[in-house]
């Protein structure tokens, strides 16, 4: 018998489906700085705006029974520094995301207070993502680009090129083995259930 253990009840898991690849109309929700040794980082958190995937993230954080639930819909811009070997990317990068806000936004011009960026609307584009966690992989999908709103809604917008994972091992370790079609699983037997 199957002891009883705390928090036993019947409750049917929830997934997280990812938003899929595309460009949607989104509103701003919240902003927030996150600080780090090498520079700031410009926290963008979002929700669909309109279409087939309205509120996408609010449903998603509102289904979440865990305690650590986080908000998804969420795009990181790195802060310009000119002290930064990246700066001139991370200047592009920036100056896309004032365009956006101000292209999107009619009447706004840039300031540099980020909270201003609440309930502004603003184009952003999904792309798929390769993960790898704990000897496991697979895929998601991330914000990694915004644009304005009206190249969203003319469908306009470059889509992103799938994102996979740098230094991936090679395929061909996985032609060493046989394919399951190989296996004779017609005895089952010797299972141990």
């Amino acid at each position: 018998m199957i002891p009883q253990y705390n928090g036993m009840k019947a409750e049917q898991t929830t997934f997280n489906t990812p938003l899929p690849a595309g460009g949607y109309v989104a509103t701003i929700i919240n902003v927030k700085i996150e600080n780090y040794s090498w520079g700031s980082v410009l926290v963008i958190a979002f929700d669909i705006a309109e279409g087939e995937y309205k509120n996408f993230f609010r449903k998603q954080f509102d289904s979440n029974t865990n305690s650590d639930k986080k908000w998804k819909g969420t795009y990181r811009a790195v802060i310009p520094n000119e002290k930064s070997q990246y700066f001139e990317n991370e200047r592009k990068t920036f100056n896309n995301l004032i365009y956006s806000l101000e292209d999107s936004n009619n009447g706004y011009h840039y300031d540099c207070d980020e909270q201003k960026f609440k309930e502004k609307a603003i184009g952003v584009i999904y792309r798929n993502k390769e993960w790898e966690m704990n000897g496991n992989s697979g895929w998601t999908t991330e914000c990694g680009a915004v644009t304005d709103v009206k190249a969203i809604r003319e469908n306009t917008f470059k889509p992103l090129k799938d994102k996979r994972l740098k230094n991936k091992p090679s395929a061909a370790l996985a032609s060493t083995y046989a394919p399951l079609s190989t296996y004779d699983d017609s005895n089952d037997e010797d299972l141990p259930f």
